[in-house]
């Protein structure tokens, strides 16, 4: 090999590289624009059987579907936090109005009657688990200073929904947008197969969001009814809480069942621990349990078999895997993501053993 072929392949690799850093650098720049495009993906892919109803059975035109459609999406969006506004502005209110030491008594207090009451079972909660010297040392200005900045968080809330808003229209309004872009970017040879992967992993998701919508509406049913009956302020706004964070998997349900009884808790703080407080927590639980349940054994099974065709074991795997690899995101976004992989891999690598296997039911 020549010094010039050494030459030429050594610029090539650093070529290569600047190009893959510049490619980085470049999508880092744009994540926040990225991110709107993506969501804007999943909102069109929600509407899209809402602007298919509206143009097959309502006999609208395909503009006037989309704008129909997105008007509802908006509608629901500002009612879901319009749920949130007033509640956050409370509490705001209260607590900039709150004596913060009071606060830390309640707490302390709170802790002495747990403490208490597990010394009837020979349970010494100091020893277990922690020492009463560390609430001493807890700041709770803290509380007041993260509500006090939520209302700074809302500007920039409003213009991502509308940004979001404003691009889903547009993937509604015409469905294959993507498709023509992915036409232009990849070899025209392989358009064949694109428009048929895109349909395919359109369709899928399609279902998997809409089944998203349904698992989602069950458990904030569920934990309505069991906050009402418990007697819990707030129900409506906390279980639709707790519901949506079982949008992430595995970690989602345990955070969304501590704030249930935590914020049940929090409620009755004045009232009697052994009397009130304990009892109301144990049926939280009870109640939380309940609706996971449902959700685990009925909902996620009929969701996931019905709409990205895939095994429950490779569904845990996949979850776990883009866990430890990009954290809760990851986690929420994996199943999407490793079905529309699927769907590619069964049309551009079909005769891999492999991928032959894991797509025999797409």
């Amino acid at each position: 090999m020549s010094k010039n072929e050494i030459s030429k392949g050594i610029l090539k690799a650093v070529l290569i590289i600047v190009g893959i850093l510049t490619g980085l650098y470049l999508l880092n720049e744009i994540k926040v624009l990225l991110s709107y495009i993506i969501i804007a993906m999943v909102v069109s892919l929600v509407g899209r059987p809402i602007v298919k109803f509206l143009v097959n059975r309502l006999k609208l035109k395909n503009t006037s579907a989309s704008i129909l459609t997105m008007l509802i999406l908006l509608g629901l969006i500002i009612g879901i936090i319009s749920l949130f506004i007033p509640l956050v502005i409370e509490q705001g209110k209260n607590l900039s109005l709150l004596d913060i030491d009071s606060f830390q008594d309640n707490i302390k207090y709170l802790y002495i009657e747990m403490s208490n009451y597990l010394n009837r079972f020979n349970i010494d909660l100091d020893k277990t688990i922690f020492n009463l010297n560390w609430l001493n040392n807890i700041d709770f200005t803290f509380i007041t200073e993260i509500l006090n900045s939520i209302g700074k968080t809302l500007g920039n809330l409003t213009i991502g929904i509308l940004s979001v808003m404003f691009i889903s229209f547009f993937f509604l309004k015409d469905s294959k947008i993507i498709q023509k872009c992915l036409f232009i970017l990849l070899p025209k040879k392989s358009n064949k197969k694109i428009k048929k992967s895109y349909d395919t992993i359109k369709f899928l998701l399609s279902r998997y969001f809409a089944g998203l919508i349904v698992q989602i509406f069950i458990l904030f049913i569920i934990y309505t009814i069991i906050l009402l009956i418990i007697g819990t302020p707030n129900a409506v706004v906390i279980a639709f809480l707790c519901s949506l964070l079982n949008l992430i998997p595995f970690i989602g349900p345990f955070i969304g069942g501590i704030l249930m009884v935590l914020l049940t808790m929090s409620s009755h703080i004045s009232e009697d621990f052994s009397a009130v407080i304990l009892p109301k927590a144990i049926y939280v639980t009870i109640g939380f349990a309940f609706g996971q349940i449902i959700d685990n054994f009925l909902s996620q099974p009929l969701i996931f078999s019905n709409s990205v065709k895939s095994h429950p074991l490779e569904i845990f795997l996949v979850i776990v895997i883009a866990g430890l690899l990009f954290g809760p995101i990851g986690m929420i976004a994996a199943i999407p993501t490793y079905t529309a992989l699927k769907v590619v891999g069964k049309e551009f690598l079909s005769e891999n053993r492999i991928i032959k296997e894991l797509t025999k039911n797409l």
